[in-house]
Parts: structure tokens; C-alpha cells; sequence
């Protein structure tokens, strides 16, 4: 009597051991529900952000460094789809004009329907007879020397300027024409929040422009799309992780309690 139940009870121990370590999955049901819903919602969250960025944005190279210093030759950008009437001075754009190339280009908006703009009375870009500070375009000792007579911007039309002054062919390398080098709104196709290759993150702001009561356009929702991303490869990495984690506690503890 008193062999038998001593084998019962070696038995009973061998089998609670057997069903911790391989009786189920490794870190019980709950976990492995919890586990599988975080791999699901993240997958939701990354797939969502990027889809959502590839209904806003487009990338583009910028091939010349005629946006030097805010954007280099060779940059990858993401350029919000924004319609051209949503344009302001300031904003960095892309947009596509036949006689100027035959294929899209970056400059920056300086001026816009009805505006007067001319350079360099004073040392620096003035519209409306305000002087406009211009940060992005760095310390070139040049870009104060690029001048131009004023010019009145027709409506439903944009002045566009290089950040390089000295090395850009925008909107005063076409003076001489009909619309005296500026371009229809309607040829925009989209402004630029960020450099994303190299990763240099969001475009400054252009403040210089408040002094004609202009704002600077609000940020895309880039932002947001990125931390959607990022949380959704978060979780999913976490999801992924439980099993394998909780497998290798369950065996230290086993390990610990054979030794013990």
C-alpha cells in the first residue's frame, strides 16, 4: 500500500512537470491570444501608416542642387498632394512647367498673385516693400547679388526661386517671357514636408514671410504616419517575441527545479 502510493505521487509530479513544459503553448492560451491579437494590430498599424503616406505623398529626387542648403542633389523628398490654390509664399513645391524642362522640378515660392517681388534693393529678396529674411538660403555671400527688377505676379500665378540663387534656373532665368517666369498654380503637383534620404526630417518653416501676415503652411501628417509605423512594427515584434521569450523562461524554470 504504502509502494503504491508513493508511486502515485511520482507519477502525478511527472506529469504536472510534462504538461508545464510541453502540455500546452508556451506561455499559456491567454498569452498566445494576447500575443497573436498584438502581431494582428500592429500588422493593421504599419500597413495602415504606409498606405496612408502613399495616398498623401509622392517621393521625388531632387536632381541639381539648385535648393542647396535645404535640400542636396541626389535628397529623396516626400511631397505632399496638395492642390495649387492651398500654395503659400514660403512653401517648397513641386510642379512641372514644359518650357522650363520635361520633367518635374523643386523650387521655393517666394511670391503669389498680385504680389510685387524684386532683388536685391537693401541686400535681400523684398515683397510688397517688405524686406522677407531668408535663413535656407545659408550663407552664401552671392545670393544677395542675384538681382532682378520687380516684378508683379499676375493672379493664379507663382514666383519661384532656387535656395541657390547663384546656381538655379527658376523664375528669373524666365523674366523676358509672357508671364515674366512665373508659373500657374495649376502646375503644382505637390508640396515638400520632408527629406527622407538621406533622413533629414521636416523642412524649416518659412517665418520670413510674417511680415506680410503669411503663416507658413501646417506639416502634412507625416508625423503621424510614422508613429503609426513605428507602433505597428512595435507590436508586432512584441507579438512575435512572447512565444519564444515565454518558451525559454519555461525552461529555466524547469531547468532550476531539476536542479533543485
Amino acid at each position: 500500500m504504502g509502494s503504491e502510493s508513493g508511486t502515485d505521487t511520482a507519477v502525478t509530479r511527472g506529469g504536472g512537470d510534462a504538461a508545464a513544459s510541453s502540455g500546452g503553448p508556451a506561455g499559456g492560451r491567454l498569452g498566445q491570444r494576447l500575443s497573436g491579437l498584438a502581431v494582428a494590430l500592429g500588422t493593421l498599424l504599419f500597413l495602415g501608416g504606409f498606405g496612408w503616406a502613399a495616398l498623401v505623398y509622392m517621393p521625388f529626387t531632387v536632381p541639381t542642387l539648385s535648393m542647396h542648403p535645404t535640400i542636396a542633389a541626389g535628397d529623396r523628398v516626400l511631397a505632399e498632394r496638395v492642390d495649387g490654390s492651398e500654395v503659400r509664399r514660403g512653401d517648397v513645391v513641386v510642379f512641372e512647367q514644359e518650357k522650363w524642362a520635361n520633367a518635374p522640378l523643386i523650387k521655393r515660392v517666394v511670391a503669389v498673385g498680385g504680389d510685387t517681388v524684386s532683388c536685391c534693393a537693401g541686400g535681400g529678396l523684398t515683397v510688397n516693400g517688405e524686406r522677407i529674411d531668408e535663413p535656407y538660403t545659408g550663407d552664401d555671400p552671392f545670393a544677395a547679388t542675384a538681382s532682378f527688377s520687380e516684378v508683379t505676379v499676375p493672379e493664379g500665378r507663382l514666383f519661384l526661386l532656387g535656395d541657390d540663387r547663384t546656381g538655379s534656373l527658376d523664375s528669373t532665368a524666365h523674366l523676358t517671357e509672357k508671364a515674366a517666369g512665373t508659373v500657374s498654380r495649376d502646375a503644382v503637383k505637390g508640396r515638400v514636408d520632408a527629406v527622407v534620404w538621406p533622413v533629414d526630417g521636416m523642412l524649416e518653416p518659412a517665418t520670413g514671410f510674417r511680415v506680410l501676415g503669411d503663416e507658413p503652411s501646417a506639416p502634412g501628417p507625416l508625423r503621424t504616419q510614422v508613429a503609426l509605423a513605428a507602433a505597428g512594427a512595435l507590436l508586432i515584434f512584441a507579438g512575435a517575441a512572447h512565444g519564444p521569450v515565454a518558451g525559454l523562461l519555461a525552461r529555466r524554470r524547469g531547468a532550476a527545479r531539476a536542479g533543485g
